[in-house]
């Protein structure tokens, strides 16, 4: 990194000048000096300015005309976020500062453990440019570990502080001091920060702390066990679900077998991981096999084999007809075998309209005027809110004969497909249940839709997958005596064209799937009174425009 030396050089200096802030603030604290107080003041100016050259020289060096390698860019990012909460930490002292001026008595300061604080974030300070310069994750552990330590101080103080107000007479004093610790525990959250991007200019990807320690635990306990320095790490897929998901490869090894790593809200991944092993009594090959698995009082974690293949959006947007012609035939073949495998006979009741009054703020918040104020019906013009209630009415009318074990989530990014291996999998199973078919189905069909691409050929491409998979799924429905399934479909692409607006900014695409949904709900209204097993799906409700 000969090329970023004058980054380092900046780097280290600012980290210095913060320490000495540091030093000035607890000496002022000791024993009161306006002309230290002076000082402070100035190196907060001095911090600034450093903290701009470096923020220019990082965004120079990433946009300018020489080649940065992985390593190199990782350490630019990383002495950006360093240097912008140093300055932060410099902005608290300065704060600190402040609020000493509102002490009567210095000796109320005095008389807790405000060093114990100083010398926990000096320490981890100190350990920055070592860390940063060698890339040494264990000092980045040290340096995170500080602020765990901080705030166990902060609650010491803050229970102190509470129990010491109900006796004494000094209490305006008493509030200046938890001002006074709350700003240290917040240089605390600085140092996290710090630590962490320095994991990251070792490891290519941020991680917090608590998803670096998720991973070392399940990487422990594989057989080959790998060291911090001999893994890749690749993020993958976007997730709404506030997961953290990673590919994890043996650097050392070009062609060894990459695995799964995902962390998050111990409900969501203890459940999804029930619920492959469920589908692994059902359809071993479907799902991928769990590695190891650790939780903590609030989140887990879990290593899984990775699943070669691309997703069925990926495969229908890739514009290979006989690719994506194959990935609908196999797809079909694998959800003949599900739902014959798992049905029980036990009719379901839907609940396609209780989720979308679920999600009824987010897709209004994005689009205000998708409130049903413009539901136009021969019968009726009902609020929004009648409306709903209608539907849920005809929703208590309906139901399946029958119950099938459900993915659960089942859009076209939820599915894999292996072409070489002619297989199917499905991924992010944390929704997977016994339920109505009809919930997956409606689910997969606006997930087509919603792809916001627009060439011809593709929403061509779109228009035949969703018509082979509601074929599919209307003729099982025929053999099954299923004489409810329109019915549930047209509420099942109500709620989904509906809360699928809340991820759309596309004002036509947007506009077009809430249309759909008023006039599927038009559709049912004016089917009212009759047998729902006459009411039908209009088989042009999937094509766009």
């Amino acid at each position: 990194m000969h090329n970023l030396l004058d980054l380092k050089e900046k780097i280290h200096f600012m980290t210095l000048e913060v320490i000495r802030q540091l030093e000035s603030v607890k000496r002022i604290i000791r024993n009161p000096d306006p002309q230290v107080a002076d000082r402070v003041k100035n190196r907060d100016d001095l911090i600034d300015n450093y903290k701009a050259v470096i923020e220019n020289i990082c965004f120079s060096r990433i946009h300018g005309h020489h080649y940065l390698t992985r390593e190199e860019a990782d350490f630019v990012r990383a002495v950006n976020i360093i240097s912008n909460n140093l300055e932060r930490i410099s902005d608290f002292a300065v704060n600190i500062l402040g609020q000493l001026n509102h002490l009567h008595d210095m000796k109320t300061m005095q008389s807790y453990r405000y060093r114990h604080y100083f010398q926990q974030i000096t320490i981890s300070l100190e350990l920055v440019v070592q860390g940063l310069f060698n890339r040494d994750h264990e000092l980045a552990l040290r340096i995170c570990k500080s602020e765990f330590i901080v705030d166990k101080l902060f609650k010491k103080s803050f229970r102190q502080i509470l129990e010491d107000l109900h006796s004494a007479d000094n209490k305006s004093d008493l509030i200046t001091c938890l001002f006074i610790f709350r700003y240290l525990e917040r240089m605390g959250d600085s140092m996290l920060n710090i630590g962490e991007a320095i994991i990251f200019s070792v490891f290519g990807e941020k991680l917090k702390i608590h998803q670096y320690h998720a991973l070392m635990e399940n990487l422990g306990s594989m057989d080959n066990e790998l060291s911090f320095e001999e893994i890749g790490f690749e993020s993958i897929w976007e997730s709404r679900s506030g997961c953290r998901i990673g590919k994890i490869m043996d650097s050392g090894q070009r062609n060894g077998q990459a695995v799964l790593f995902k962390e998050g809200r111990i409900e969501k991944i203890a459940r999804e991981k029930a619920n492959i092993e469920k589908w692994k009594s059902i359809f071993p090959s479907l799902v991928p096999r769990i590695i190891s698995y650790s939780q903590n009082s609030k989140n887990a974690s879990m290593l899984m084999d990775f699943l070669q293949g691309c997703s069925v959006q990926d495969t229908v947007l890739s514009r290979d007809r006989e690719s994506m012609d194959n990935a609908a035939f196999i797809l079909k073949e694998t959800l003949s075998i599900i739902w014959h495998d798992t049905l029980e006979n036990t009719a379901v009741k839907p609940d396609f309209i209780s989720q979308m009054i679920q999600r009824l703020d987010d897709v209004i918040m994005i689009h205000p005027e998708f409130n049903f104020s413009d539901f136009d019906n021969s019968l009726s013009r009902p609020l929004p809110e009648k409306l709903l209630q209608i539907l849920s009415k005809i929703e208590t009318e309906l139901s399946s004969p029958f119950s099938v074990f459900i993915h659960g989530d089942f859009n076209t990014n939820n599915i894999l497909y292996n072409q070489k291996n002619q297989q199917i999998y499905f991924i992010d199973l944390h929704r997977s249940r016994y339920g109505d078919y009809v919930q997956d189905i409606s689910v997969f069909l606006v997930s087509n839709y919603r792809m916001p691409v627009f060439y011809p050929d593709v929403r061509r491409a779109i228009n035949k997958i969703n018509k082979t998979i509601f074929c599919f799924a209307n003729q099982f429905a025929a053999e099954n005596s299923d004489k409810t399934f329109h019915a549930r479909l047209a509420l099942g692409l109500i709620r989904s064209f509906y809360t699928s607006t809340r991820f759309e900014l596309n004002r036509e695409l947007s506009r077009s799937m809430y249309n759909r949904s008023l006039q599927l709900a038009q559709l049912l209204l004016a089917h009212q009174g009759k047998p729902w097993r006459d009411f039908s799906v209009p088989r042009n409700i999937f094509d766009y425009p």
